[in-house]
């Protein structure tokens, strides 16, 4: 494992392509372990980086194939910060959380379940819109649970 000093940054640009959030699956798994993050904590990562690409692609970019998501990683003191940058317009954070039961009987299709396990795993949440335009999802891992 080699240790990266704090404030070191990588940044992905994916095209809006359903399947290429695997990409940053991949790249934040390769940064946690190169920082030093726990093994549980790099599947929290994998996961809300996960979702936050799907959603950017398919709710943000409005699944519009010229578009594009920007993933900055960095290392922090406290842990892994990560932005998600799309080119939509955001949306009002008023989700309730899923009926997990509900979902898995197939009585309710598992929407906003993206954004639960977001808020789940992360350690900190933002949703920002962009002056330049887009929307930002930010969330932070920390070294340890």
């Amino acid at each position: 494992m080699h240790q990266l000093n704090s404030n070191q940054t990588v940044t992905i640009v994916l095209p809006n392509i359903l399947g290429y959030e695997r990409i940053a699956m991949a790249c934040s798994a390769s940064f946690a372990q190169m920082i030093g993050l726990a093994p549980d904590r790099i599947e929290d990562l994998k996961t809300i980086v996960a979702e936050a690409a799907t959603n950017a692609m398919q709710h943000g970019n409005g699944g519009r194939a010229e578009a594009q998501v920007i993933i900055r990683f960095e290392s922090v003191p406290e842990g892994i910060s990560v932005a998600v940058n799309d080119e939509g317009k955001g949306f009002e954070n008023k989700a309730q959380d899923p009926d997990i039961e509900r979902i898995i009987n197939d009585n309710e299709a598992p929407v906003g379940f993206g954004l639960f396990l977001i808020r789940k795993l992360s350690d900190h949440v933002a949703y920002n819109q962009l002056p330049e335009g887009g929307h930002r999802v930010e969330m932070r891992i920390a070294m340890q649970h």
